[in-house]
């Protein structure tokens, strides 16, 4: 984790070895976008990450609202990345229920997409059809 010298590391290694991105550049590309903001401002990339900064992390529809705990510039596990930070109990819970309303709206969504196949374009042909008598 962290050496007691070692007591900044740059933003986008951090995101990286926490695993928020998979790559040091998608980190390094949310930074530079927007996506991050260290304490309520907006950094970048070679910015210092100390212990107890916060960050507000979007991933996707997900926004993170963290507290660091811990400092590492190397990727390891993801139960060793789970403690380099703490998530706000609102956070959890509004990326919970974001979810599962995601999930909701993906069961309510249109099977089809892209053209359709030739026996659906027949079904629609028959429904205007019933509609134009």
């Amino acid at each position: 984790m962290t050496d007691t010298a070692q007591a900044t590391v740059r933003l986008d290694k951090w995101l990286w070895a926490a695993r928020f991105f998979k790559t040091r550049s998608l980190a390094t590309d949310a930074v530079e976008s927007g996506k991050i903001k260290l304490n309520g401002e907006r950094p970048k990339p070679a910015k210092a990450v100390k212990i107890g900064d916060n960050l507000d992390v979007r991933t996707g529809p997900y926004t993170f609202a963290i507290t660091v705990l811990g400092l590492s510039d190397k990727r390891g596990p993801a139960p060793v990345a789970q403690k380099l930070y703490a998530e706000s109990t609102e956070s959890l819970a509004a990326r919970q229920l974001l979810s599962q309303q995601l999930h909701a709206d993906a069961a309510t969504a249109p099977l089809y997409r892209g053209r359709p196949t030739k026996k659906a374009r027949r079904q629609i042909v028959r429904f205007v059809a019933q509609l134009d008598d």
